[in-house]
């Protein structure tokens, strides 16, 4: 007789158990249900979470507009600068130099782009051959370029532009894709720099302001600043142009 109540007070308990845990799932449920349909306007949090995926893969990344603040401080120092030329320019570089990386190669590469710039895409694909990937940029649009910073230090000046850039990416190896996506697209922004070279004589360092003293074909060091050939594969070296606007880095951030 006792161990038929003990049986019935237990599968009560259990019982009890089992509701209250009922209980406090549709509660949960219900708090899920009410914060999903306020941050994502569906009661599914799963559908939710993909339609903030599928909104992160079309909007534009924001930009640094500061090219208002700038560009008075610009036009004074260089009247016959022409933003929107510039621009273009800038884009111009940034698809140029991911395209180079998505084919490995320099060829047709930008013009008006530092040494340092160039090294920094040869190292950029010689990286990616020593891990034998792949990094891939397809369907590149670039959505908007501004203004982000100007800075003037001796011997040269410094207009750093910032683009909003859509693609789809994807990094590779032994054809499985290790990194990114075919199919979904990635939205970024990336700073392309320009540099004016007023004096080469007062400049502190000419590595660090982008003239980075290597060869172009074989990225071995030049002797100094105005070599005409290379010590070590014996081609001949552009000098580098002064009182001119070149783009000296891309950088993703």
């Amino acid at each position: 007789m006792f161990g038929k109540i003990l049986s019935i007070i237990i599968l009560v308990l259990i019982l009890i158990i089992l509701i209250s845990c009922y209980i406090a799932y549709r509660k949960i449920r219900n708090k899920v249900r009410e914060f999903s349909r306020m941050a994502f306007g569906t009661e599914d949090i799963r559908e939710g979470f993909q339609n903030v995926e599928k909104e992160a893969e079309i909007t534009p990344k924001s930009v640094s507009a500061a090219t208002s603040l700038y560009l008075p401080q610009i036009m004074r120092d260089f009247p016959e600068f022409h933003l929107e030329e510039m621009k273009n320019r800038a884009e111009n570089v940034l698809s140029s130099y991911l395209q180079c990386v998505d084919r490995k190669s320099l060829d047709d590469f930008a013009e008006g782009t530092t040494s340092e710039l160039r090294e920094k895409l040869r190292m950029k694909i010689t990286d990616l051959d020593s891990e034998g990937a792949e990094q891939h940029y397809r369907n590149i649009r670039i959505h908007r370029t501004e203004i982000k910073s100007y800075r003037k230090l001796k011997g040269k000046c410094s207009i750093v532009f910032q683009s909003s850039v859509q693609y789809n990416y994807f990094k590779e190896r032994d054809g499985k894709v290790i990194e990114g996506s075919r199919d979904k697209l990635k939205q970024s922004r990336y700073n392309v720099e320009m540099l004016y070279i007023q004096d080469v004589g007062l400049l502190e360092n000419a590595e660090d302001m982008g003239l980075a003293m290597n060869c172009p074909n074989c990225g071995g060091p030049l002797p100094k600043l105005g070599a005409k050939t290379c010590m070590y594969c014996g081609s001949p070296i552009l000098e580098f142009n002064t009182r001119i606007w070149n783009f000296s880095d891309v950088e993703e951030g």
